[in-house]
């Protein structure tokens, strides 16, 4: 008797999909390619419900410090086995999805910019990094506030977190 998958409708995080178990259709050679033939930026362009939001997800956990490797047994990047022993799980990971940032100015949407990168940096254990030259007394949460916080941005009191994408 074979086991019926689950479709993965609306579903875009890797490790969702693998760990409940639904239809996957393995695309980590993309991984092995982009290591390969890599460059200082890399464009992924499709349609849209293509499955570019996947694909980026299958790279944050492939690449991540924290992932859980046994997401990839079975796959096709797994017999890779020195690919997977030098860059897996090896890096630290910003993963950043531009869907909900919006607003009907551009001030409005840097500012929604602005807030989703320093909430989604906050939320990371990136903070947890010590920054190479840094002055003496500055934390990687005050220099990543500055950063992304900065007072040139206008504050729009109407602009709520939540439109934001900021959960």
């Amino acid at each position: 008797m074979t086991i019926a998958l689950k479709l993965p409708v609306g579903i875009e995080d890797f490790q969702e999909i693998r760990r409940l178990g639904f239809y996957y259709v393995d695309k980590t050679m993309l991984i092995e390619q982009l290591l390969a033939k890599w460059g200082k930026v890399n464009l992924f362009t499709r349609p849209r419900r293509f499955g570019k939001s996947l694909n980026m997800s299958m790279l944050r956990y492939f690449f991540d410090i924290e992932t859980d490797k046994t997401l990839f047994d079975g796959l096709y990047i797994s017999r890779n086995k020195q690919l997977c022993e030098e860059y897996m799980g090896k890096f630290p990971v910003i993963f950043l999805s531009l869907k909900g940032v919006d607003g009907l100015t551009f001030s409005e949407a840097r500012f929604c910019l602005a807030e989703l990168t320093h909430e989604t940096v906050s939320l990371s254990r990136l903070v947890d990094y010590p920054i190479v030259g840094l002055t003496e007394g500055t934390s990687s949460h005050d220099f990543y506030s500055r950063l992304f916080l900065s007072h040139d941005l206008p504050y729009n009191p109407d602009v709520e977190v939540e439109t934001c994408g900021v959960e």
